[in-house]
């Protein structure tokens, strides 16, 4: 069962040239899967994959596998808004031995539904476990939980990643996906606590690229139901959780990791580095 706290890593480039730090990328899996994570994420947007041709998106997943080890699950982000495309990363992250795929709805096209169901169809149809994922605020388009509801029907469609940031909404989700073997995993943070009392599964985070020992402490005391020691740990790292959005997702994290001696590197364009009032701000929070 995929659950718990698993990093959306960050892909490191080289400061110079900003290719892959395939190195950087391993000790960094190493350091989070040493204080306890529960699974990794390679290739999804925080780890900008955007910005990575097929081939540096293969070497990536690749890599994790390798690295992973079959310690924690590798869930290879593997979307687009081209299904053409969706389907060779999932096909090819299945081949480098992936344990499931992370798949976010169709960006700018803003299908309808039946268009939307028949391309999460085409990708779930690759035979390997399926997680949608749900960002209304990078996709422009929210996945409602009906469509959720009719997706988690097919056997390859384990669960999702919901960053609506709507509560009633995930609420929603798990009410109608109750008779499936099906997961929901916060997209956000912040949502950790109040899924997870509803019913929840953990979180794709990007705050375990620099706190994992205390997302695994949070996950902790939220699975065995003590929720005071889970207010004092969310309280504890909100105002982190805040500062990784000030500006765009990864601009924030890969400051962060840089300063706390993670490979971070330089983001690559259309991101530019924090600004000055952004790292300001981050370094008081730090």
């Amino acid at each position: 069962m995929i659950e718990g706290i698993i990093p959306a890593l960050i892909t490191p480039f080289s400061s110079t040239t900003r290719d892959l730090d395939l190195d950087g990328l391993r000790s960094n899996i190493e350091a989070v899967i040493t204080a306890g994570v529960h699974g990794i994420v390679p290739c999804g947007s925080t780890g900008e994959a955007a910005t990575l041709d097929f081939e540096e998106h293969e070497k990536v997943v690749e890599t994790a596998v390798d690295c992973a080890n079959g310690r924690v699950p590798v869930i290879a982000g593997t979307g687009s808004n081209n299904t053409k495309e969706a389907l060779r990363f999932t096909n090819a992250a299945k081949d480098c031995g992936a344990d499931a795929v992370l798949v976010i709805s169709p960006y700018y096209n803003k299908p309808n539904r039946s268009g939307l169901i028949k391309h999460f169809t085409a990708i779930a149809d690759c035979d390997i476990p399926v997680i949608l994922y749900n960002v209304p605020s990078r996709t422009g388009q929210n996945v409602l939980p009906d469509v959720v509801a009719e997706l988690a029907k097919h056997p390859s469609v384990i669960g999702i990643k919901e960053a609506s940031g709507d509560i009633n909404q995930i609420s929603r989700v798990l009410e109608t996906t109750q008779d499936e073997d099906f997961v929901v995993l916060s997209g956000d943070d912040a949502m950790l606590l109040p899924l997870m009392a509803l019913g929840g599964a953990g979180v794709i985070s990007v705050a375990a690229n620099i706190v994992p020992e205390q997302m695994v402490a949070l996950y902790t005391a939220l699975k065995n139901e003590n929720y005071a020691a889970a207010r004092e740990i969310h309280y504890k790292l909100s105002p982190i959780f805040s500062a990784m959005f000030i500006e765009s997702n990864p601009i924030p994290v890969k400051y962060v990791a840089g300063k706390l001696g993670y490979a971070a590197g330089p983001t690559r364009l259309p991101l530019d580095e924090a600004s000055a009032a952004t790292r300001a701000q981050i370094d008081k929070v730090i």
